[in-house]
């Protein structure tokens, strides 16, 4: 069993861009002196489904098609005016596509989505964004393949994880709407900009295993060695779309170009270790003015810059979003720290439950990571969605603070009070808008 492994983990270097298929789990065994993680895996090329043996999540994406196929109206014949009747279910139709008439609603409440959708936010949002925008016509695509690959897409999120699961996509991919539908976005992006927006956005985190990149390079995780230590998991988010692309074939019949690059590209810019690379470079150009959307590859550096946004947007959001966002990261991070506490490896600061907090661990990536980012974004495009996301940014910080700082009633009922007003303001229209309004 252990050359098995050891082949399989060099396979990858010899098939290309092939999919790996991993499943984590914490063992009590070593390498050395140092415990590391088992992985049970399986490499996917393009190859029919019956060619290898049938693994759980083979049979889970089975099931879960075939679910929608048989519950959905798809088999009943639909008229072809309202192709979003294929996806969505009966017994939730209503108040589902209810909410996605306000998806570009900043407000936008992936949770309830997601209990409306039985637990398929990613699927149903994202089908509904690429028929939005008339993608499923232009590109000639194949409603059974494109049901079927983002159903493979959320499947390969692991559901296990707090933070960074199918929801998490869902809700980025949701955000990454809104920017896409800001005026410098809407007047310049392509189909093209379109269509790899959105799929970067829906497999940005893909097979994300809830640990980060220092915990799989000190354990001696394989990711670590197939990508030589440098944006491990990105690397593997994005091996991991092209291959789902390439198992479901849904763009086969387009011309290759430079698309699995550039989605690439798009994904490896969420990498937070080069957040001040990416930010210097976008300050850069703001203070020079230089920014011409009419140039591909000033687009496309647009494009991974929404996409950075939507990746960190939850402190931006409305308190109460913002507020369960928080603790299911953290919950993530304290998950990890209880592992490398019990295989007596260095705890990660930040995922020290120990002497760490919610309220500490938000205000420092609000005040480090994301203020700088957002306050550069509304230079970029200063409508009234980046003022409301700025005004939602410094309330949530401040609602941190007073939690933390275990305020008296009259100022936590003040602010809150606060939080809810521009809640309401923000509630009241469909966001985003293309005029700054007050």
């Amino acid at each position: 069993d252990g050359c098995l492994v050891v082949r399989q983990c060099f396979l990858p270097f010899l098939l290309g861009d092939v999919r790996v298929r991993s499943q984590l789990g914490f063992e009590q065994e070593r390498r050395g002196s140092h415990p590391y993680l088992y992985v049970d895996f399986r490499i996917l090329h393009s190859r029919p489904e019956s060619a290898g043996p049938v693994s759980a999540r083979n049979v889970r994406r089975l099931l879960s098609f075939q679910r929608y196929l048989n519950s959905s109206q798809f088999l009943r014949g639909i008229p072809a005016s309202d192709p979003l009747s294929y996806i969505l279910d009966d017994d939730y139709t209503g108040q589902a596509k209810l909410m996605l008439e306000k998806v570009g609603n900043w407000n936008f409440d992936i949770f309830l989505f997601d209990r409306l959708t039985n637990g398929n936010s990613l699927v149903n949002l994202t089908f509904h964004l690429f028929n939005s925008y008339g993608l499923i016509e232009l590109f000639q695509l194949d409603m059974v393949k494109l049901r079927r690959f983002l159903v493979m897409i959320q499947e390969d999120y692991r559901s296990q994880n707090p933070y960074h699961n199918a929801v998490h996509a869902a809700d980025v991919t949701q955000a990454m709407y809104c920017y896409l539908q800001e005026p410098k976005l809407a007047q310049t992006l392509t189909s093209c900009d379109l269509l790899l927006g959105l799929l970067a956005a829906a497999t940005h985190d893909l097979d994300h295993p809830g640990v980060n990149q220092p915990f799989l390079i000190k354990t001696d995780h394989y990711l670590a060695a197939l990508y030589k230590n440098s944006s491990v998991l990105e690397n593997h988010h994005w091996k991991s779309a092209v291959g789902l692309l390439r198992e479901s074939a849904l763009l086969s019949h387009l011309p290759t170009e430079d698309r699995s690059e550039r989605l690439g590209s798009l994904i490896l810019a969420t990498d937070i270790s080069r957040q001040n690379d990416y930010l210097s470079e976008f300050r850069s150009h703001l203070d020079k003015e230089d920014l011409c959307l009419t140039n591909g590859g000033h687009r496309h550096f647009i494009l991974q810059m929404a996409l950075k946004c939507a990746d960190i947007c939850n402190p931006c959001r409305p308190w109460k979003l913002c507020q369960q966002w928080s603790e299911k990261v953290t919950e993530e991070f304290f998950h990890q720290g209880d592992i490398e506490r019990k295989h007596n490896l260095e705890v990660t600061p930040l995922c020290d439950r120990q002497s760490n907090s919610i309220a500490n661990i938000q205000i420092g990536f609000m005040s480090y990571v994301v203020e700088p980012l957002f306050l550069e974004w509304s230079r970029f495009s200063d409508t009234r969605l980046s003022q409301t996301m700025l005004g939602h940014l410094s309330l949530n910080k401040q609602g941190w603070k007073e939690g933390r700082d275990k305020p008296d009633a009259t100022n936590s009922r003040a602010s809150e009070e606060q939080r809810t007003s521009v809640a309401k303001d923000s509630n009241s229209r469909v966001l985003p808008q293309g005029s700054k309004g007050s």
